[in-house]
């Protein structure tokens, strides 16, 4: 039988899959809002009027996503007052969370195999390279089946 939490990541990726690509694009200095409204040639009182605020408040909703202080609610009722779908999704930066355990399984095994490996030196029982480095992919592939808590630490 599969492992549970593998599969789980395997689903996740697949779920998020679609989101993979968008990694690269940059968000506009002054916010999607301010960037479609201009594009699509609509003034702050015509897209006030659809949201039932005042000019005033569609700067406050564009100054807001600007600074990164938006709620999405607020950003989805923009997106709904211009037509448009708001689209959300939480991306790893190293393109999967496969990718994203396998980052941290691996920095924790190197971090426990060679603290080890330190100790053992210092007794004159230190181990070759080629050993850490055998044992260090062991344990990154054994906290990877596991995906262990403390992967996040």
């Amino acid at each position: 039988m599969r492992n549970k939490k593998k599969l789980l990541v395997e689903q996740l990726d697949t779920k998020l899959e679609p989101f993979f690509s968008t990694t690269g694009i940059v968000i506009p200095p002054r916010g999607w809002i301010n960037a479609v409204r201009t594009a699509i040639n609509m003034t702050m009182a015509q897209l006030g009027s659809k949201l039932d605020i005042t000019k005033q408040g569609v700067k406050g909703i564009e100054d807001s996503e600007a600074a990164g202080t938006i709620s999405l609610k607020t950003l989805n009722e923009a997106a709904e007052a211009l037509d448009l779908k708001l689209v959300y999704a939480l991306v790893p930066k190293d393109g999967s969370f496969e990718n994203l355990i396998d980052k941290n399984a691996r920095r924790l095994a190197e971090k426990i195999v060679l603290r080890t490996h330190q100790n053992m030196q210092l007794e004159n029982q230190g181990i070759e390279d080629k050993k850490i480095k055998k044992t260090i992919d062991e344990l990154t592939d054994e906290f990877k089946r596991e995906v262990r808590r403390s992967l996040w630490d």
